[in-house]
């Protein structure tokens, strides 16, 4: 099920009894650097420093009595999995992550501060999924996918209400992609509020998985090889994938290395510490100045939570 404008309008009147509206801010050293008028989303002030709490807050606030009492159960490298425990704190509803093995001990220790259980097995997040597809089976607890879950999106969606209903002069937004949820509401809105804004997504070139499917026109499934945390997917997913698939303006592949370089100029130029994530919409436009220059951008930073061999690579060697 696509969702609709109207779901993210209903979702922004949910949420909003839980969260203000982000800031968005330009600086002008970084609009020097970048050669564009550029507007930083700052995804990164959520109280789970996260853009996803949107869409955990609105899936768990549509859940029966008997759907909160089973729980839910879902798998992720991080973001995913505080928004999900954080809304679970927030209703009262169970929540299991089951995380890769080889996930930062403090990303797990974030998820449990909010209550919820971290289960850290398996080499990759495709090894997680599996397990966190078993858990649900053995226990009636609703199985949640971050990216093929409408509501999820739905709520991501109401980020780019408030960029879009602040700036409809805009000509670009630019969308770090994991799973693709961000990148997909975008597109959404942008279809209804600003037909003229294009949508561009970045995705790491060491995980092409999402870059890959959309260019294929199908899900494809790809070697998961990038540091960068929150962009790290072996395989596309279906629901984002089809709302992509007609309304994004281009889809970009940035190294992990220059996202490293955006998440530095970030801190130096818009005082902001940015996972690399959080810096890969950035990185995207650093990388094609032929098609920003000159343009009106916002760029996304989703996140902020950075751990400490992402700190460590802030001041260079």
């Amino acid at each position: 099920m696509t969702p609709t404008l109207a779901d993210m309008r209903a979702a922004r009147s949910l949420i909003q009894r839980f969260l203000p509206p982000t800031p968005m801010w330009s600086y002008p050293l970084l609009d020097r650097e970048a050669g564009a008028s550029v507007l930083v989303k700052h995804e990164n002030t959520q109280p789970v420093g996260a853009f996803k709490v949107r869409g955990g807050l609105t899936l768990l606030a549509g859940l029966d009595a008997a759907e909160r009492e089973r729980g839910t159960v879902t798998y992720s490298t991080g973001n995913h999995a505080q928004s999900l425990a954080y809304a679970g704190q927030v209703f009262g509803v169970k929540c299991t992550v089951v995380m890769p093995a080889g996930t930062p001990r403090a990303k797990a220790a974030a998820v449990e501060s909010w209550g919820a259980q971290a289960l850290l097995t398996g080499e990759s997040l495709e090894a997680a999924e599996r397990h966190a597809r078993q858990l649900a089976a053995e226990t009636g607890a609703r199985l949640v996918s971050p990216g093929d879950t409408p509501e999820l999106l739905a709520g991501v969606g109401t980020l780019y209400l408030e960029v879009l209903e602040a700036r409809p002069d805009l000509d670009a937004i630019i969308v770090p992609v994991g799973s693709g949820t961000g990148a997909a509401a975008a597109a959404l809105v942008a279809a209804e509020l600003a037909p003229t804004c294009a949508v561009y997504a970045v995705q790491s070139a060491a995980s092409p998985a999402a870059h890959d499917s959309w260019r294929a026109g199908r899900i494809v499934e790809r070697p998961n090889r990038t540091a960068v945390a929150g962009l790290a997917t072996g395989r596309g997913y279906a629901l984002p994938q089809q709302i992509m698939r007609d309304r994004l303006t281009d889809f970009l592949l940035v190294s992990d290395d220059q996202v490293t370089e955006a998440r530095r100029l970030l801190a130096v130029a818009a005082h902001t510490l940015a996972e690399g994530a959080g810096a890969a919409a950035l990185a995207g436009v650093l990388s094609r100045p032929d098609l920003f220059a000159g343009r009106r951008i916002a760029v996304v930073c989703t996140g902020g939570n950075a751990d400490l061999t992402e700190l460590a690579t802030l001041s260079r060697s």
